[in-house]
């Protein structure tokens, strides 16, 4: 019993995990940006939606789809007043660009990290669940809204394989992932691309955040939790490679998910955070990575 309750609730933190990481892997496999404010945007949807849902009482769904805008928002923020800046910036040398990227964007979260807690306090908030009611699986019984947010992940995760596989746009910014210089050739425009990339990571992001919020809950400090656990996976999976991140998504899911069970939920954090600091020794282009 106590293995398929397991079972259960580490795939549905997994599904939440890989779709997150699966966004932010998007953006550094096609632009090469390691979005430090990752955590905050999933904060920022999911308090968002709670506000809408909670406070102005609109309803679960529309609460939804405003955490979802929140996070497309302050996602195209972070690119047009954070990131291009730096890019297209003549002063800084191309060598030091992305340490710069790297601050800029870890500064970027931690002021609407600050932003979340100074107009909404600290304190955890749920988001009203689309879903409600128990259900009971061979014995476990099992909240629907657990399974409906696993159900969510795994579709918009088969969606966004489609959209990169089987359409012009998607396989423009597969081209740009793996040859930029090529796309440019094509006579494609690079910063479309991008735009258009920072676009699916704000919506992929948007609707992670919501979802946690409704399972979970979040707060202001679930920042840097949030931002460490995607980076720890995109790592371990492997820079660049979606595939590999799904991977590693289950396995950090399940690890921290049997440590909760078995020793502590204080605890859980630690198996995975080793077996990060063994693939970095061990394998350190990940489990699916480039040579």
């Amino acid at each position: 019993m106590l293995a398929l309750q397991i079972l259960i609730d580490g795939f549905a933190i997994s599904a939440l995990y890989a779709l997150g990481a699966t966004g932010f892997t998007l953006i550094f496999g096609v632009s090469g940006v390691l979005n430090l404010s990752h955590g905050a945007i999933m904060v920022a949807a999911a308090v968002a939606a709670w506000a809408a849902s909670s406070t102005f009482g609109i309803g679960s769904y529309a609460g939804a789809l405003i955490g979802i805008a929140t996070a497309l928002v302050i996602a195209l923020l972070t690119y047009f007043a954070v990131v291009q800046p730096i890019q297209r910036s003549r002063r800084i040398a191309n060598e030091e660009k992305e340490i710069f990227v790297l601050t800029g964007t870890l500064l970027w979260g931690i002021m609407i990290q600050e932003a979340i807690a100074y107009f909404f306090t600290n304190n955890a908030k749920t988001v009203l669940p689309i879903v409600t009611g128990v259900v009971e699986i061979l014995g476990v019984r099992t909240p629907r809204n657990q399974i409906f947010t696993a159900l969510v992940c795994c579709l918009v995760i088969a969606l966004l394989w489609l959209l990169v596989n089987r359409t012009k746009i998607g396989k423009a910014v597969l081209a740009a992932s793996m040859n930029p210089r090529g796309v440019t050739l094509l006579g494609l425009e690079l910063t479309n691309i991008y735009v258009v990339v920072w676009i699916i990571y704000g919506v992929l992001a948007g609707i992670a955040g919501v979802l946690l919020g409704m399972f979970l809950g979040v707060s202001s400090y679930s920042v840097g939790p949030l931002t460490a656990s995607a980076f720890s996976i995109v790592v371990l999976g492997g820079l660049g490679s979606v595939s590999g991140s799904l991977i590693a998504a289950f396995v950090v899911g399940y690890l921290e998910t049997f440590t909760a069970y078995m020793v502590s939920p204080a605890y859980r954090t630690i198996p995975a955070l080793l077996l990060l600091v063994a693939v970095m020794y061990l394998r350190p282009q990940g489990l699916l990575g480039r040579r």
